[in-house]
């Protein structure tokens, strides 16, 4: 009787930069270990973006959406990392559920992100024996979150308060203000919440990171080589990225043919994310330094949050209202040689990757930062989603160009050009980025770090 393969349960929690990456480490499990995956996802993103990528996903990886639970009685402002830690609490059941039905399909492991871990209970009431933390980020994050309830007891106020910047070891100094804004107000549910989830992180079998060690080096040393009592083992099994989808539409489409007719490394290009929003103001000013900057783009243009809130479309990557109407006037016709405005989002695989791409205008995402760095992309930062990330892949390893403040078109132009084609700082940078783009690859390849990295973590699946 030939034997079943393993099969590990994944709880994404919302939104499309946790999706993303954890059903690249199902796929990669899949093509490389022979394993089984079942993605658990939230009734909440259930949006068209979302079911087309689980529907591009090959038939080793699967996916089971969790009966939706009522928010209602949270607050209208309520953080994303609320609302993501509150769904999860209270989908503990249904998690125990669906889990208990897969006794059958060799279930070996339960991985879930940093937003999920109260779901550890469902794993351990349904007897899964291995559980998991998946870190979507980088090693900064997780040395912050483990650090988290110790900075609680240390830091009597906000982290914008502090006259030094806060270090963790093997991490670059990051200033208080820069630290990630729902751990600034120590009032606010959402910062109750990341202490609660730091404080359960502990509770893993190991934790597996989406990141590398070339670019954070110390960090690395520190969390991935060395063992600390009390604290899961740290496997860096990155860069987990989109490398393939079926999933296809005609303005992504026109865009890649417009990409065919530029010069090689030519082209920047800007995109915000999947649920990046900027204020109709710094919109404008993006579009105007563009133009300015005179350099060739495709830009990915979302409608726009007057509110002020970078991540409006979290919960559904599909812009909101037509988003060109918000564009200065005369912007698309003075611009039609050289940009291509695409007006909604999907996973942009063929956009980096293209040899006419050699720039990326974006928001500091971890996961726009790893795409870049595997397709050789050189970065300029508006920093609008993780000052913090900004500030290490800046003053760490210098593989970006930040934006800096006010981000005014004469701002940005001047960025843009330098990235594309300056000889001081942009060249540095061009230079850092094909280092660590060698790095990535080699990692993923046979024997590569990242390889052998997950390979450790699924041996001891056969004991």
């Amino acid at each position: 009787m030939t034997a079943r393969p393993p099969h590990v349960a994944m709880l994404a929690t919302p939104g499309m930069g946790h999706l993303i990456p954890l059903a690249e480490l199902a796929r990669r499990l899949a093509s490389r270990h022979g394993a089984t995956a079942t993605l658990l996802t939230f009734a909440s993103t259930a949006s068209a973006t979302q079911r087309a990528f689980l529907a591009s996903l090959p038939p080793a990886v699967a996916s089971l959406r969790l009966p939706p639970v009522d928010l209602s009685d949270l607050p209208r402002g309520a953080t994303i990392e609320t609302r993501m830690s509150e769904e999860t609490a209270r989908s503990v059941p249904a998690i125990a559920e669906a889990l208990t039905k897969m006794e059958t399909t060799c279930l070996v492991a339960f991985v879930t992100d940093i937003f999920g871990t109260d779901a550890f209970d469902a794993a351990r009431a349904a007897g899964v024996g291995r559980r998991y933390l998946f870190n979507p980020t980088n090693l900064h994050m997780l040395s912050l979150l483990l650090r988290l309830p110790e900075l609680d007891a240390s830091v009597p106020g906000a982290f914008r308060d502090l006259d030094e910047p806060v270090r963790l070891t093997g991490c670059v100094p990051i200033p208080g203000a820069y630290i990630l804004s729902p751990l600034q107000d120590k009032g606010d549910p959402c910062y109750r919440w990341m202490l609660h989830h730091a404080a359960r992180c502990r509770e893993a079998d190991a934790i597996l990171v989406n990141s590398f060690d070339a670019v954070e080096p110390e960090a690395a040393a520190v969390l991935c080589r060395k063992q600390e009592t009390g604290r899961p083992p740290v496997y860096n099994v990155g860069p987990l990225i989109l490398t393939e989808t079926d999933t296809k539409s005609s303005p992504r489409a026109a865009c890649l043919e417009w990409l065919d007719r530029q010069p090689a490394r030519s082209v920047i290009f800007v995109s915000f994310g999947s649920g990046g929003a900027l204020r109709t103001e710094q919109m404008r000013e993006l579009a105007l330094g563009l133009e300015l900057s005179g350099q060739r783009f495709p830009w990915v243009v979302r409608s726009p949050s007057d509110e002020g809130a970078v991540s409006d479309n979290y919960y559904d990557a599909e812009s909101k209202e037509d988003p060109f109407v918000f564009l200065p006037e005369g912007f698309v016709e003075r611009t039609k040689d050289v940009g291509f405005l695409v007006a909604s989002w999907a996973p942009q695989i063929g956009l980096l990757a293209h040899e006419a791409t050699g720039g990326f205008l974006t928001h500091c995402g971890w996961n726009s930062t790893l795409e870049s760095l595997v397709h050789g992309a050189w970065r300029a930062d508006g920093g609008m989603a993780s000052h913090q990330n900004a500030v290490m892949l800046a003053e760490g390893i210098g593989a970006v160009i930040p934006v800096p403040e006010p981000k005014r078109k004469e701002t940005v132009a001047r960025v843009v050009k330098e990235l594309m084609a300056g000889e001081q700082k942009g060249a540095a940078v061009r230079a850092t980025v094909a280092e660590l783009q060698k790095a990535a690859l080699e990692g993923l390849g046979e024997g590569g770090a990242a390889t052998t990295a997950l390979a450790e973590v699924v041996e001891k699946w056969a004991t």
